[in-house]
């Protein structure tokens, strides 16, 4: 039997086992309530888009901005984003910016990681998965989370690499984990660990409870 806290939304899920009955998890799962409130607790509070808020846009600070006056298409500048047009609409604005953003950078980044590999991308799309920060298919799609554009560029670029390093090995082998070393020119542990440390964080953008 698990339990976890989804990140996005503050749900507590319980899994079982095919064999375990519901009415034994869910009893199992009423003795936990320590830690259910433990990892509440560590769920950072919701940072909305929204004018006046601060987010992380690669890794830095960055402060949202709206003027009326101003394109709707968000502008980067000294530290701030900033959109214009009507108030409303304003929160959508800003995501689908990230999320454009994030795109045509892990597009570019995996075209580069896919030719060092010398293998071929089917695709490349964005989502935004709660328990994964990418995923690479069979078919040769690899999918990310658009929250990656909020991290640090090394730690982006070495998710990158460990997706399409799965173009060579759809395993966790050493021989999978060689390859990801050999693309991203090193161990990528404290990429790894950051993603780790700060997954609550990056999920807390955008929310609004």
């Amino acid at each position: 039997m698990k339990l976890s806290v989804d990140n996005a939304t503050g749900r507590v899920r319980l899994t079982l086992p095919s064999r375990a009955s519901a009415r034994d998890g869910l009893r199992w799962a009423e003795g936990q309530q320590a830690w259910i409130a433990q990892a509440l607790t560590r769920r950072p509070d919701a940072v909305p888009f929204e004018p006046g808020a601060t987010i992380l846009y690669l890794g830095e600070t960055v402060a949202l901005g709206w003027d009326s006056g101003f394109p709707r298409t968000p502008l980067l500048d000294d530290g701030q984003l900033i959109a214009g047009g009507p108030r409303e609409g304003y929160e959508r604005r800003i995501e689908r910016w990230l999320r454009a953003r994030a795109l045509d950078v892990m597009r570019a980044e995996t075209a580069e990681y896919a030719a060092r590999a010398g293998v071929t991308v089917a695709k490349v799309a964005i989502g935004d998965a709660k328990g994964r920060w990418g995923s690479c298919a069979s078919s040769g799609v690899i999918r990310y989370s658009w929250r990656l554009i909020l991290a640090p560029p090394d730690v982006r670029r070495a998710t990158v690499a460990h997706e399409v390093a799965h173009r060579v090995h759809m395993n966790h082998s050493p021989a999978f984990h060689a390859v990801v070393r050999d693309l991203y020119g090193r161990e990528p542990t404290r990429e790894r660990a950051w993603l780790r440390a700060n997954a609550l964080r990056l999920h807390s953008f955008g929310r609004t409870s």
